[in-house]
Formats: structure tokens, C-alpha cells, sequence
């Protein structure tokens, strides 16, 4: 383990003694299941570490090469991964197709994409770098099902006893048959390898006869087909032409199956890790292909500005105004950090900032007003007054200058809030104020937003904004 310690030692230099000591032991300790595909939510709860700092030890553990990072793709129906990617650069734009539920979803990194952590094998070998060599119900457990599963053991192991009438495994160029007594149920012929399914609605009068079903798994997966029988005897017949192993398996689709595909929990997603300071630090360029556009549902932008900045320059002087400015980049940055957001870039004086929610976002902001207070007051003078705006919606995640930005009109309306502002008051759409956890923030601050009607550049319409003095 002499590689790894030297690797420890790189990672607490710049991740606390607590992160780094609990992700030490899980490696060391840590059932195999537990290192592939890692939560990061999961691991903060269990470890009892806040998760930003957690999320940000395991970012800094993967540049060093102690953990693989994983981009996946979920179904948002039963939580399957459809497509798992070392790098987001690979999460395509066009829709992906999950065979159980024979739909088909255009991805969003709001909930559709997960971010997850796999020990690597330099560091410790663990069950799941052979997934082929997995036992059925733990390929299931660890490789089709993403980090939002939200099932233990043992009601994984009582649902599968329950939901599965058969199941078989089958290497490269072989066939099989498996021998079935139908119930009267809705059946699901799924294959978690190449994630192929095909649907019996078994209906009408139970017969004595046996019935016949040939399914061929090929590297072409073909869309989820339904086929109509009776109750009663049925001979499944599989052959597998593809270059992998396949494990077909026979579900009866009642309760049990939709409460274990219903049955999720908080994972990382990747909007949430591309608005993370730390990420963005550490991979701050190569994150997504030139021409690719990944969708956002929602994303809360903040953009600031230093008010009166030239005048502050012929006033103080440039070494005085450049000191000054400095001290209220760095106060802006930790201060977005902190509240979960990330600085996506600096224009002259001016910050853009996103955040996952409204709340964190006008957070932010109103610690940023008190801190340029804080430093005026230090001064005894009024010469960082920050003008702040907030706005909220759907983007496009793209590449420019060679590193990742935003792009839609959410962005420009948010650039434009922050235009309305002429004071130290902070101006915000009716998606950032009206946001029930927002809300609760100015309650509890015991502050009142004033609604305007006002016109921005660009739109025909006058938009509803508020004040918050």
C-alpha cells in the first residue's frame, strides 16, 4: 500500500484530515459494493461530513487517481442506468431509450445524469471491475441500477425472491430455454447487460398446452416488444449473439416491482457538481466537446457589479483600487463557494455565479451586500457598492473560450436583472422570490421583496422583478 499512503498524503493537502481519514477507511474496510459507484450524499450522511467537503475530497481523490468518476445516465422511470461515461464529453444530446419501461427520455443533468465514484484498481481490486463476473442479482444491485436505489439488502433480496419467476446466464454464441408456469400477471422478460426487455401480457383462459418464445440478444437492441398468451405452461427459448455474457431473468410486474423501482434517494447529480466550486477549479477546461449542448431545467444564475468602479479608480488610485477590488473578488468567491455555487467567470469588475436552487443563490447574495458593508465599514468609506441580480430557469450547458459556460435566455434575463440595480438593493426574478424555500429564507431575515414591473433590453414585454433593500 506504499503507492497508495503517498497518495493519502498528496490528497490532505488539500482535503481535511476528517475526509480524507473516512475515505481511507472505506477503502481499506469497506464491503466491495460499497466502493463501486459511490453516493457521495450516502457516504457525507454516513460518515457524518457535510457534503460539499465531501463531494470536494472525492473530486480532489479522482484527479490523484484513487477513484474512477462515472457520468450515468438514469432512466427517470425505474432508475436504470442507460448509458454510463468516464467523462460528461460522451452523455450524447439525443434521447436514450430504457427498454423496461419502454420510453424514451432526452437527458437533463438536473436528475438524469449522476455523477458516481469507483475505487480504482490500482488501489483496490473490488467485485465490480469484472461485471461480468458478477452474480445476477448483484449486477443488478451494482451495475444496472444507479446510486439513487434506495433498497437494503435485505428487502433487495426479499423483492427479488417475490418479483422473479426465473432467470438464466448465458456466455457469447450460447441458447437455453428456461420452462414457465404463467400466473395471470403482466410479465417482463428483462436483460440487464444489454438492457433488453420484452413484455407478456398474459390474459384470457388458463391452457394446458405449452406455448413458445424464442428471444435473441444481439449488439443491436431492439425496441421493447409485447407478446399475448394465456396462463399456463410457456417454454422461453434465448440465444445470446452478442460479444458478453446475459442474464435474461423473468419478473412478474405487480406491486412489489413498481415499489422496488420507485424506491429512490438523493444522489449527486451532475448540475450539481457543475455548479461546485471545487470541480470547477480542478477541471475547469475539457469538461464538454466544442460543438456539444447539454440541457439544464434549472439553473440560478447571480451576476454582480461594482458600481461607480472607473470612478473609483480616478479616486483612490490604481494600486489602492486594485487592492480593493481584489479583496471583494476574494470575498465573492468564498462566499459563493459556500453556498454550494460556483463562479463560472469574471468580466471586468463583474461576477457570474450559479447555484443549484434560488434559496442558495439569493443566500448568496445578501451575504455578499453585508460583506461589502463589512469592508466598507473597515474603510470608513462607501467604496464597494455591489449592484446584484438573480434569475432562474432552464440552459444549455456549452464550451466557450475552452471552458465550460451557459448559454439561453435565462442567462440573459439574469444579466439584465443585475443591469435594473442602481443601489446596494438586490433585484431578483419572480422565479428566484417566488421559490417556497426562498421565501422561507427572506421570513426568517425578515425581509419584504418589493414587486415592479419593469422592461429589459431584448424582450418585448415588461417582466415582474423585486426588490429586496
Amino acid at each position: 500500500m506504499s503507492e497508495v499512503d503517498a497518495l493519502f498524503g498528496v490528497l490532505r493537502q488539500s482535503t481535511g484530515e476528517d475526509v480524507v481519514a473516512a475515505i481511507e477507511r472505506a477503502i481499506r474496510e469497506a464491503p466491495d459494493r460499497s466502493l463501486c459507484r459511490i453516493n457521495v450524499l450516502d457516504f457525507a450522511k454516513q460518515y457524518e461530513i457535510e457534503e460539499e467537503r465531501a463531494i470536494a475530497g472525492f473530486l480532489h481523490a479522482s484527479r490523484l487517481g484513487l477513484f474512477e468518476m462515472s457520468w450515468n445516465v438514469l432512466c427517470p422511470g425505474c432508475n436504470g442506468v442507460l448509458n454510463s461515461n468516464a467523462t460528461l464529453k460522451t452523455v450524447q444530446q439525443v434521447e436514450y431509450n430504457c427498454s423496461l419501461c419502454a420510453a424514451g427520455y432526452e437527458p437533463t443533468l438536473d436528475e438524469m445524469v449522476e455523477v458516481t465514484f469507483t475505487v480504482s484498481r490500482r488501489v483496490r481490486k473490488i467485485a465490480a471491475h469484472e461485471p461480468d463476473e458478477l452474480p445476477l442479482e448483484e449486477y443488478f444491485r451494482q451495475v444496472f441500477w444507479g446510486s439513487g436505489f434506495d433498497v437494503t439488502d435485505t428487502e433487495f433480496a426479499g423483492a427479488m425472491r417475490e418479483v422473479m419467476l426465473d432467470s438464466i446466464e448465458l456466455h457469447p454464441g450460447e441458447k437455453a430455454s428456461l420452462s414457465l408456469q404463467l400466473p395471470a400477471n403482466f410479465v417482463i422478460v428483462m436483460e440487464p447487460v444489454t438492457h433488453a426487455a420484452h413484455f407478456l401480457d398474459v390474459k384470457g383462459e388458463p391452457t394446458r398446452e405449452r406455448q413458445n418464445l424464442s428471444i435473441i440478444y444481439d449488439t443491436v437492441v431492439a425496441p421493447t416488444g409485447t407478446t399475448l398468451v394465456a396462463p399456463g405452461p410457456l417454454r422461453l427459448s434465448f440465444e445470446n449473439r452478442t460479444k458478453r455474457r446475459v442474464l435474461p431473468s423473468v419478473w412478474v410486474a405487480g406491486d412489489e416491482l413498481h415499489r422496488l423501482l420507485g424506491s429512490r434517494k438523493p444522489f449527486l447529480t451532475a448540475k450539481r457538481l457543475l455548479t461546485n466550486q471545487t470541480f470547477r477549479d480542478i477541471f475547469h477546461t475539457g469538461t464538454l466537446e466544442i460543438d456539444q449542448r447539454l440541457k439544464i431545467l434549472s439553473m440560478t444564475f447571480l451576476f454582480t457589479d461594482l458600481k461607480g468602479s472607473t470612478a473609483l479608480y480616478e479616486r483612490v488610485g490604481d494600486l489602492v483600487a486594485y487592492d480593493l477590488v481584489r479583496e471583494h473578488f476574494k470575498a465573492l468567491y468564498e462566499i459563493v463557494a459556500s453556498e454550494t455555487g460556483a463562479v463560472v467567470k469574471t468580466i471586468g469588475d463583474a461576477v457570474m455565479a450559479t447555484f443549484p436552487t434560488p434559496d442558495r443563490g439569493l443566500a448568496a447574495a445578501l451575504r455578499m451586500r453585508s460583506a461589502m458593508q463589512t469592508l466598507n465599514e473597515q474603510r470608513g468609506s462607501d467604496d464597494l457598492l455591489l449592484k446584484i441580480g438573480l434569475h432562474e430557469g432552464p440552459c444549455l450547458v456549452v464550451t466557450l473560450n475552452e471552458q465550460q459556460d451557459y448559454f439561453g435566455q435565462t442567462v440573459n434575463v439574469a444579466a439584465r436583472v443585475q443591469g435594473l440595480t442602481d443601489s446596494q438593493a438586490i433585484f431578483a426574478s419572480s422565479s428566484i422570490v417566488e421559490d417556497p424555500r426562498a421565501t422561507a429564507l427572506l421570513a426568517n431575515r425578515g425581509l419584504t421583496a418589493r414587486p415592479q414591473r419593469r422592461s429589459i433590453r431584448g424582450m418585448n414585454e415588461e417582466i415582474a422583478v423585486y426588490e429586496i433593500p
